[in-house]
């Protein structure tokens, strides 16, 4: 759940003065915390200017190109600002995020007048300078798929760049904490509408359509947001979560269970800090979890300045293994690692190795909670939602940010591969399994799996046929430069990212469109 990313960070700052007296003398009084959702500095910062020609240029070089085919010849140039506002932090207490607020402008119909706003979740970063508005960044493709897909387009597009990152103060990000994320969704669309209209782009207002996507950590971070907004009775047009971990509880479950996703170090690191920083109960100590070479410094690792492989060169965290080769009980032997499905144990058995992050004691103690407490959906469906009564603190925390415990009432798009080596489809599985029993008959709810068949009068089955011929190409250029698998591993390296993000956003923009 990844890009790799530098950003330039903007660094604005506003002093609020309050004081009281009386008596003949006065003494300073702390200065009043702005409510939620509060622009910090007004007007924004804005960034730069695109026009629609300015894109076509970044859109037309090679590697590009599928970019340019999938989003279409931009319609509008794109005025983007970089924005400060308040927030909360994983205890619900005030802090600061900044974000992007990107507006159309230009001569054709779509880029100026009422427009709909796009809000955005961008995907798993452990950069703490990340910040998506620095769209001169060639680092920065979510930045870039923004402009092209939405706001080139004539979308109105609002993208946080998440409380801990960039600007942001808080010392950690709250990585995956359903309340937290959605609020800082909510905020940062609060604070854009209050820019708006904005000075670069002074003929585009908000047309009072909300459409709401985001990718991977964000898809998952898209629909807690419609969720709490729906909850709140606030308007939502539409939503196009893509490629999430929405059934948390069950997809952390299976990789318990040996079935370790890529990346696991990086977001099992983020996820237990995060809960533990939220709640304050995932542990009594770092030890109760985590191997002691990795210790020192895990609870506030990330994100970071050092790149990745600065982490991984400095021993501050393992490549790929989570967990140890050798069992922690005889229940646990024929999942150390998981086999099955085949398609995927090349990438569970990475996830297994000498310098593993996480106890084997700590492994044997969730396993063993989750066999007493099993989830309600995987791998036997009963209930259909998480363990009723978990007994781990962390599997808790987990049952509390799991997404299956409501039904939209507003169309959705659920967007992704069935062959995700990252967050695997299963996420998407449960929810369409879980929407199917508790959705309201007239709510529209669609599944796109890029990697299935494409069926008769199936509107994606351009889409689906492109995307087997991207991975096609991928495999033929591995297989060029010694690949011996037939470029099997290539394509499931490629397959979360780059892969699967252009394709899931053409059709969200189509989607969209059709609402």
């Amino acid at each position: 759940m990844h890009y790799l990313r530098t950003w330039v960070a903007v660094v604005l700052t506003v002093l609020l003065l309050a004081a009281c007296g009386g008596g003949g003398s006065s003494s300073p009084t702390a200065a009043a915390t702005p409510p939620r959702g509060t622009l910090l500095q007004k007007p924004p910062a804005l960034v730069t200017v695109l026009t629609a020609a300015d894109l076509l240029v970044q859109l037309n070089i090679p590697a590009n190109l599928q970019l340019l085919v999938l989003a279409g010849t931009p319609l509008c140039g794109v005025a983007v600002y970089h924005m400060r506002y308040e927030t909360v932090d994983g205890k619900n207490e005030a802090t600061e995020a900044s974000g992007a607020l990107m507006a159309p402008v230009g001569l054709d119909a779509k880029c100026s007048g009422a427009r709909p706003i796009m809000l955005y979740a961008h995907g798993t970063s452990t950069d703490r300078a990340f910040n998506i508005a620095d769209v001169a960044n060639a680092q920065n493709s979510e930045g870039l798929f923004l402009a092209a897909f939405f706001a080139s387009q004539g979308y109105i597009v609002v993208a946080p760049n998440y409380a801990g990152y960039d600007t942001s103060t808080l010392p950690y990000h709250p990585y995956l904490v359903a309340d937290q994320q959605s609020k800082d969704m909510i905020d940062a669309l609060t604070a854009a509408r209050s820019a708006l209209p904005a000075a670069a782009a002074p003929l585009t207002r908000d047309g009072g359509r909300l459409f709401i996507t985001g990718y991977s950590q964000g898809g998952y971070v898209a629909m807690a947001t419609h969720r709490a907004m729906q909850a709140a009775r606030m308007s939502v047009t539409a939503s196009a979560p893509m490629s999430g971990p929405y059934a948390l509880a069950a997809f952390v479950d299976t990789v318990f269970f040996g079935q370790v996703n890529g990346s696991g170090p990086i977001s099992s690191t983020l996820l237990v800090a995060a809960y533990q920083k939220s709640y304050g109960n995932i542990y009594a100590n770092p030890a109760d979890v985590f191997e002691s070479r990795y210790l020192t410094g895990i609870e506030n690792l990330l994100p970071t300045t050092l790149l990745r492989s600065d982490l991984y060169a400095q021993g501050k965290l393992p490549v790929s293994a989570v967990f140890s080769t050798t069992p922690p009980d005889a229940f646990s032997a024929s999942i150390t690692p998981a086999t099955l499905p085949a398609n995927l144990a090349p990438v569970f058995a990475l996830g297994f190795g000498a310098g593993n992050l996480i106890t084997n004691a700590y492994r044997e103690s969730y396993l063993t909670d989750a066999r007493s407490n099993p989830d309600g959906a995987w791998p036997t469906t009963t209930t259909g939602v998480a363990a009723a009564n978990p007994g781990v603190p962390f599997r808790q925390a987990l049952k509390q940010n799991d997404l299956r415990n409501w039904a939209p009432t507003a169309p959705v798009l659920l967007c992704g591969g069935n062959s995700d080596p990252i967050v695997f489809w299963l996420n998407t599985q449960l929810m369409e399994g879980y929407w199917a029993s508790h959705a309201p008959a007239s709510t529209p709810v669609s599944v796109l799996d890029l990697d299935s068949a494409a069926s008769a009068n199936d509107p994606y089955a351009n889409l689906k046929s492109q995307f087997a011929l991207a991975k096609q190409l991928i495999a033929a250029d591995a297989v060029v430069h010694g690949a011996t698998d037939g470029g099997a591993s290539a394509v499931l390296a490629a397959y979360h990212a780059p892969l699967v993000p252009p394709f899931c956003l053409a059709a969200v923009n189509s989607f969209f469109a059709a609402q």
